[in-house]
């Protein structure tokens, strides 16, 4: 039986200790920075996840039998302390990154590996459903933090909200000779078997976890659904703009000796251990500044992304598209997304290089490592349209938009249950385009419409059409957690539907008549040099 005996206040008990989170607001208690897992500094650094020491108290005098000795054994009495104080954010993962409303890493800080609880005071209901969120960030920064990512709403629509941070660039994901490649993947892992012992006393279902992510958390996603350290561990599956980016083992070792060469060290465990957190992510920025004329691989040198889950060995022995297509999840119920027109967000960013000639454009097909027709077929379809836009929508397609189709398709023809969407929303205003681009959709999806940094992701202040888009996203990512359907047909071995997401009215497109799925169709993604 659940133990509600908390429940009228921010106070509750986990497995390393109470906590309490904020007053709630609205009925939703929000209890942030709980530590999942260790520091991962000091001894601990480049290992997995170790055990989070507890917080329980003063402690236990252990040193007399008392009136029990000699008797068979009586039932324990629990020991507790004040509860730890959950009202802020964990500090965030070493990284470079500023961005908006959130916090920036400060040298020092330590405990990075802490996940957030966001839950509506009900007692009188049932477990509920569980959406355990994970931030993107090319693999190299972000955390649970930030503004769009606040679980208010979702929770409020009847879903128990978990974010995680996760170690990110090189403490995360780079190669170190004697320790395990991807670490911040393992740290996700330790934060879902956080959830499975302790989530029941927030009122979730530890049998109904839905695991979702964007861009890189969305990557992480697909990472998880093929793990075997994952297997149980959830059971839905949320991909918003999954990404087709992975390094075998020799690519991401070639990159830790360039970024171990640029902090003064060698490229051996000993080497870098010796490296500040700071040092290697001053060296690897300064590596992904180089990328524009000397890449690692070759994709580099047009979107300078030097960290990602490294394909090879006990973590992650085959990737996840691969995986996916063996059935390794085919219980894992998934909902995948992708925004038409996604990399037109990292162009306005400045993340990728400028493309303007047929002959930058044809070394970005080879640099991707697909047919030169691909090119041909987009100049047909985007006829009389600049380099660029043919060179964004070809990029989009191959990182984000065909791969995640795959994904979904392969799913459904292995015998697992999957789902296809598209975020489709435009706003045109006088000397502005605000597209349907990567991060667009995230704010809709939460609710967070109004959140500090919003605004620039779907080019000014909503409207009540945007309001009405964004209630139907997030019911539809309610829905779907709580029973596995997120109100459109599923695909099938033989059809994909895809629902489109879009300003007044969505739809239900057919993908069997798509000119640009059509382009796709016979190139394997094997070949695609990420």
């Amino acid at each position: 039986m659940r133990d509600t005996s908390s429940w009228a206040g921010s106070e509750f008990r986990t497995a390393n200790g109470p906590v309490h989170g904020r007053p709630p607001v609205d009925g939703v208690v929000a209890v942030l920075g709980v530590p999942y897992a260790a520091p991962p500094f000091g001894p601990r650094r480049f290992r997995g996840p170790q055990p989070v020491r507890g917080w329980s108290g003063p402690p236990r005098d252990c040193t007399a039998f008392g009136p029990r000795r000699f008797r068979g054994p009586q039932p324990v009495r629990g020991w507790s302390g004040p509860p730890r104080d959950c009202t802020a954010f964990g500090p965030v993962a070493p990284q470079s990154a500023e961005l908006p409303g959130s916090p920036r890493w400060r040298e020092g800080d330590e405990d990075v590996l802490t996940l957030n609880v966001w839950v509506r005071r009900r007692p009188d209901a049932g477990p509920l459903p569980v959406l355990f969120w994970i931030h993107g960030g090319a693999y190299t920064f972000g955390s649970s933090a930030q503004p769009d990512f606040d679980g208010t709403a979702l929770a409020r629509a009847g879903v128990v909200v978990v974010s995680c941070n996760y170690r990110v660039g090189f403490e995360g994901f780079g190669h170190v000779p004697g320790f395990p490649d991807n670490r911040g993947l393992l740290d996700q892992v330790a934060a879902l078997r956080w959830v499975r012992e302790n989530i029941a006393a927030f009122g979730g279902d530890p049998g109904n976890v839905t695991v979702a992510g964007h861009s890189a958390g969305a990557g992480s996603v697909a990472c998880l659904m093929a793990m075997e350290q994952a297997r149980g561990l959830f059971h839905r599956a949320v991909a918003h703009s999954v990404p087709h980016g992975f390094l075998t083992v020799e690519a991401a070792a070639a990159t830790s000796s360039r970024i171990a060469a640029g902090a003064g060290v060698a490229p051996t465990g000993d080497g870098l251990l010796s490296a500040s957190p700071r040092e290697l992510v001053t060296a690897s920025d300064k590596v992904a500044e180089q990328c524009a004329e000397d890449p690692v691989v070759a994709i580099q040198t047009f979107d300078p992304v030097l960290f990602q889950p490294v394909v090879g060995g006990e973590v992650l022995p085959v990737d996840p598209l691969a995986a996916v297509a063996a059935g390794v999840s085919r219980d894992v119920e998934l909902l995948v997304c992708h925004t038409l027109e996604e990399y037109w967000f990292l162009h306005e960013v400045g993340g990728v290089r400028e493309v303007s000639s047929e002959e930058e454009l044809a070394d970005f097909v080879g640099a991707l490592g697909v047919p030169a027709r691909l090119a041909d077929g987009y100049r047909a379809l985007l006829p009389g349209t600049p380099v660029l836009d043919r060179y964004l929508a070809l990029f989009g397609d191959a990182v984000f938009g065909e791969y995640g189709s795959r994904l979904a398709e392969c799913h459904a023809r292995a015998g697992g249950r999957a789902y296809l969407s598209r975020f489709a929303r435009r706003r045109v205003t006088p000397g502005r385009e605000a597209r349907p681009w990567h991060t667009a959709d995230v704010p809709f999806a939460f609710g967070n419409l109004d959140a500090e940094g919003a605004a620039f992701l779907i080019g000014g202040a909503p409207d009540e059409q945007d309001r009405a888009l964004s209630r139907r996203l997030l019911c539809a990512w309610a829905d779907f957690a709580a029973c596995g359907d997120p109100g459109w047909p599923p695909v099938t071995a033989d059809a994909t539907p895809v629902r489109v997401w879009a300003v007044p009215d969505d739809h239900l497109a057919d993908d069997a008549v798509s000119d640009v799925r059509a382009l796709w169709r016979g190139v394997p993604f094997d070949l695609l040099r990420l």
